[in-house]
């Protein structure tokens, strides 16, 4: 039985006009003039949870401000909402499936039911499956077809099954062990795997095909493309079972495919894709850190789960990021949120939280099928700093449309050179302080008079010079990024994007949208691969790009 969202419509309605006058009275004020008021606001707009440090005293709120939000949550129903979610009951009610990704990286130990199955047993089960064969790569007791050890992973999946091991693998590097490199396909686009390939050894290549249904169509493509070129480059064929392992519920498509069922890893229905790196669709992630490094990555998530169920809301770090999402974007007109790490390995932190964002709360409907009156799903953008200093942030700090901006920050690198880490955390906080501070008229036609320009010459280019300062962010500071911060850190975000599902009254766990594409995909590919078929059925354009495809 889906579970019946507390949420009163009555008392949100109330709870948004009256933050909606209050952004109309705060809305003329600045953020440097909140601390003017509040001399030890950085004391009270920062907080600490799981090894990561919050500053918020630069965000565009005051104390009032998260008071009113907080209200707001309580009347979206959003800690019944928590309690529901981690104890099993059924959030995703479109679907009919409990969302319980959470328990992957639990520590506790009573029993979690889910349709008569208590699932710390599976997932306890799942772990010493993953061990085990994790140690069997790495000690080379596992060879390829010639007795040779592996030396190279090639993991084949898509969205989830992507996104989040190949984030975890790449900001982890500090931490691979042994002679393992790790490699990732996924676009249907034939450069993705042949690229991939055209440096390995069949002799010594894994492969792991990561697809819930083994029925994707990009996974499933690229597996036989892969099968195809391991039987073609050496590969035997009553051998593929030690080249090909597989993370699916579906386990006789598996092993149809050749791979052995004991080499089958599962997949549940209470885990979403885009939440499934802490599942076995993280083998990669195992691979290259081994197990200790992947169960510390659990361990940080957890950390960051028990934070997130039992701190208030006034001082839970994910509900203050949400909640501040939907006072920026809700009342204060911001559309996108831009998401800014200043650490190389995490360059694609912002892909992942892409889809864990606007693949769970992109959607126009409440949880009873009405329309939105709201804009819901903040589009999220980013990337590693500094290299978007010399690209988009012009537009943050001088453009008309504003984003309100995440920085995030290890105290300390894994790779010391000299000055590098203090030059690189000396941009971000200076990113960060002039997103707030700006430069006024005044300022820029000061410095342009002292550079020697004359009073004219000084008029005329100042104003181009002018920073409107103003423009939230928040930053996140972690001593070093390790698996435990890495965990605390994606858990963090998990959690934001439910606090704002649950302001917005929607499922977060579904995505319908992804579908339609899906469908009109299966009926395109047979009309491009036909010369002779029928077009009627398509729309003009569609049959124009059809036609143009053919006549290549």
């Amino acid at each position: 039985m889906a579970y019946p969202h507390h949420f009163d419509h009555a008392a949100v309605q109330t709870c948004w006009q009256r933050l909606q006058e209050h952004a109309e009275q705060i809305s003329p004020q600045t953020i440097l003039s909140f601390f003017a008021a509040d001399a030890q606001r950085f004391e009270h707009f920062s907080m600490e949870a799981a090894g990561l440090f919050l500053d918020y005293s630069k965000a565009k709120a005051q104390a009032q401000t998260l008071t009113l939000l907080a209200q707001l949550a309580d009347a979206a129903g959003l800690r019944d909402l928590i309690t529901a979610t981690f104890a099993g009951e059924v959030i995703n009610h479109t679907e009919g499936r409990a969302v319980l990704h959470t328990a992957l990286r639990s520590s506790e130990q009573s029993p979690l039911w889910v349709e008569g199955v208590n699932i710390r047993d599976e997932i306890q089960s799942t772990l010493m499956q993953m061990d085990a064969f994790v140690q069997s790569v790495h000690s080379g007791q596992w060879k390829g077809y010639s007795d040779q050890a592996i030396t190279d992973i090639v993991s084949i999946g898509i969205g989830g099954s992507y996104l989040g091991p190949r984030v975890a693998v790449e900001a982890l590097r500090p931490y691979w062990t042994g002679h393992l490199r790790c490699h990732f396909v996924s676009n249907i686009d034939g450069s993705d795997i042949a690229y991939t390939l055209e440096a390995l050894n069949p002799a010594t290549t894994l492969f792991i095909i990561q697809s819930k249904s083994f029925k994707t169509q990009e996974t499933l493509t690229n597996a036989e493309t892969a099968k195809a070129w391991y039987l073609e480059n050496g590969g035997k064929a009553d051998q593929v079972a030690r080249h090909f392992v597989a993370v699916s519920s579906n386990v006789e498509l598996a092993r149809r495919f050749g791979i052995a069922a004991e080499n089958i890893f599962p997949m549940w229905d209470w885990v979403g894709g885009r939440y499934s790196l802490w599942s076995a669709i993280g083998l990669p992630i195992a691979l290259q850190v081994g197990m200790p490094g992947f169960r510390a990555l659990l361990k940080g998530a957890d950390a960051m789960d028990q934070h997130f169920k039992t701190a208030p809301f006034e001082k839970n770090m994910p509900a203050i990021l949400g909640l501040l999402g939907i006072w920026y974007q809700n009342f204060l007109g911001a559309g996108s949120c831009v998401v800014l790490p200043y650490d190389q390995t995490l360059e694609n932190l912002a892909a992942h939280l892409q889809q864990v964002d606007m693949e769970s709360n992109g959607k126009q409907v409440d949880r009873q099928g009405h329309s939105l009156t709201v804009d819901s799903g903040a589009i999220v953008w980013g990337g590693a700093g500094t290299n978007g200093q010399h690209a988009y942030h012009q537009l943050l700090h001088q453009g008309t449309r504003w984003a309100p901006a995440d920085f995030i920050l290890p105290l300390r690198s894994h790779r010391e050179r000299g000055r590098h880490h203090a030059m690189l955390a000396s941009n971000c906080l200076a990113q960060s302080q002039a997103l707030m501070c700006g430069k006024t008229l005044e300022q820029a036609t000061t410095e342009l008079l002292k550079a020697g320009l004359s009073q004219d010459a000084a008029e005329q280019l100042a104003p181009h010079k002018v920073i409107p300062g103003n423009r939230p962010s928040h930053m996140l500071l972690m001593e070093q990024l390790t698996p435990e911060t890495l965990g605390a850190l994606i858990a963090l975000y998990e959690h934001k994007v439910m606090v704002q599902g649950a302001i917005w009254n929607l499922n977060s766990y579904d995505q319908w949208g992804v579908e339609l594409g899906k469908q009109l995909c299966d009926s395109i590919l047979p009309v491009l691969e036909n010369p002779e078929a029928d077009l009627s059925g398509l729309d003009p354009s569609t049959a124009g790009l059809v036609q143009k495809f053919r006549a290549r």
